[in-house]
């Protein structure tokens, strides 16, 4: 069966068909590694799991590479500001590597609690300053480069098709908006490699023929991604927010270097993850973190299965609501896997179920519909517990939610407060007091338990 990705580059789905018959070669945009990743940045990440957990199920050989950015990255895309690296290692009282490997693994521990699985390659920016230097090297032999005071910059107007992801309209871009122009050429040319401005005073900087620096953001993804996959690969990931820059320049320095287009076949962009209609950004101070999620008694797996019921496509509006309420329901899902696992009964058959799971999730990784596939699955009388068993774990291959992991459940002594808090939240409900019922509910919560609303009565359960 084969698997449909849209493709940011054509604005249409279009069967996947690698370079290479088996193998899938992708490159995924990492982080910049000076603060930590914000919930929004995470979703970004599960996006891309889910990708390469879909392409294993359909039996290709996938190679993942991720970028770490620890130097270059400037508050601003128009190739000004600080270094962010440098800026927080001067306000941490740090020196530049300290910040990064300080942040770098923070996220390493993000990605195994979300159950991501980690990239083939990781590939630090400060690592590879050889090559970067190399290709722009290449690409100021073949004249689309030129030098101004603050650093060496690529030359928008050498491409006919420069911006062709984005689809921007380069005549009805403002300067100012986008980009100031300074001694730039013109609006959306974009820095290679940038000057120090004293050197010596930097921690992190290197001598070239051009002077001594640093390369700018986007050659780095470019000189990395082509280290490690080739001058033509498969798939290119990250945030929608990368499309209309990063991406963007990637590919003019990219496919200008090498001479070969398409640099890549398939862009596939996540959608935000907001909050009250806004982007989540560390720029206005992010949202939550992953900790401080779990110092609120979230378990870092109910966020994950919050993602999963919205279309990497579609923005997520995120909320402490609905993230409860996610909570809840993967609780009610631990309920039942651990139940059904043991259960003997055995009866009926599970290929339509599965047929229709592989349709879902190779439709352009619609796993909001494989998800909804699951939960009839589970309903269905005319399975047995085994058969739901089974299918429970062969769909956890890609909903990631460690379902195998569960052990069967032990009873459980409640401690008298808390039945009486759970009895005090009952007489509320049926008096329709429903704020002084979530009062209670959120109590329960912060000591460690959670209270799921049953046919039988509320059920109270140790988190």
């Amino acid at each position: 069966m084969p698997i449909k990705l849209y493709n940011t580059l054509t604005r249409k789905k279009e069967e996947f068909r690698p370079r290479k018959k088996g193998k899938a070669n992708i490159y995924t945009c990492g982080p910049t590694v000076y603060w930590y990743q914000h919930i929004g940045n995470l979703r970004s990440y599960i996006f891309s799991d889910i990708l390469k957990k879909v392409l294993s199920y359909n039996h290709f050989k996938t190679r993942q590479v991720m970028n770490v950015t620890d130097v270059g990255h400037l508050t601003s895309d128009a190739d000004t500001g600080k270094d962010k690296i440098e800026e927080a290692a001067r306000k941490e009282g740090k020196n530049a590597q300290e910040i990064a490997d300080y942040y770098l693994n923070i996220f390493k521990k993000d990605l195994k609690k979300l159950n991501i699985s980690k990239p083939d390659i990781w590939a630090k920016a400060t690592d590879h300053i050889k090559e970067q230097i190399e290709l722009i090297k290449k690409l100021e032999k073949k004249g689309f480069t030129y030098k101004t005071k603050d650093g060496l910059y690529f030359d928008t107007s050498k491409l006919k098709d420069y911006g062709k992801l984005a689809r921007l309209n380069i005549k009805g871009l403002k300067a100012g908006k986008r980009i100031s122009i300074r001694e730039k050429k013109n609006k959306t040319d974009f820095a290679l490699w940038k000057f120090s401005e004293k050197p010596g005073t930097r921690q992190q900087e290197w001598n070239s023929h051009w002077g001594v620096g640093f390369p700018g953001w986007h050659i780095e993804c470019s000189a990395m991604s082509i280290k490690y996959l080739g001058e033509q690969f498969d798939i290119h990931t990250g945030g929608e927010d990368h499309i209309s820059v990063h991406h963007t320049n990637e590919i003019a320095q990219s496919e200008s270097a090498t001479g070969k287009k398409p640099w890549v076949k398939y862009w596939l962009h996540g959608a935000f993850l907001v909050f009250r209609g806004e982007k989540v950004s560390k720029s206005k101070g992010g949202l939550y973190t992953l900790s401080q999620l779990e110092k609120q008694n979230f378990e870092s797996l109910s966020y994950r299965y919050l993602c999963l019921n919205t279309h990497y496509k579609k923005r997520l509006e995120f909320s402490i609501k609905s993230l409860e309420s996610a909570q809840n329901t993967f609780n009610k899902l631990k309920n039942i896997i651990t139940e059904l696992k043991t259960k003997k009964d055995s009866k009926g058959n599970t290929k339509e179920y599965r047929e229709k799971f592989l349709n879902a999730i190779n439709d352009d990784l619609n796993i909001p519909k494989a998800l909804g596939i699951f939960w009839n699955a589970l309903k269905d009388k005319n399975l047995g517990s085994r058969q739901k068993y089974e299918l429970a774990l062969e769909f956890d291959k890609i909903f990631g939610l460690s379902l195998k992991e569960l052990k069967s459940q032990t009873p459980q002594t409640i401690p008298k407060e808390i039945q009486q808090l759970a009895e005090q939240r009952q007489k509320a409900r049926a008096q329709k007091d429903f704020t002084a019922s979530d009062k209670l509910r959120k109590k329960l919560q912060s000591l460690g338990y959670t209270i799921e609303d049953t046919k039988k009565g509320p059920f109270v359960k140790k988190i």
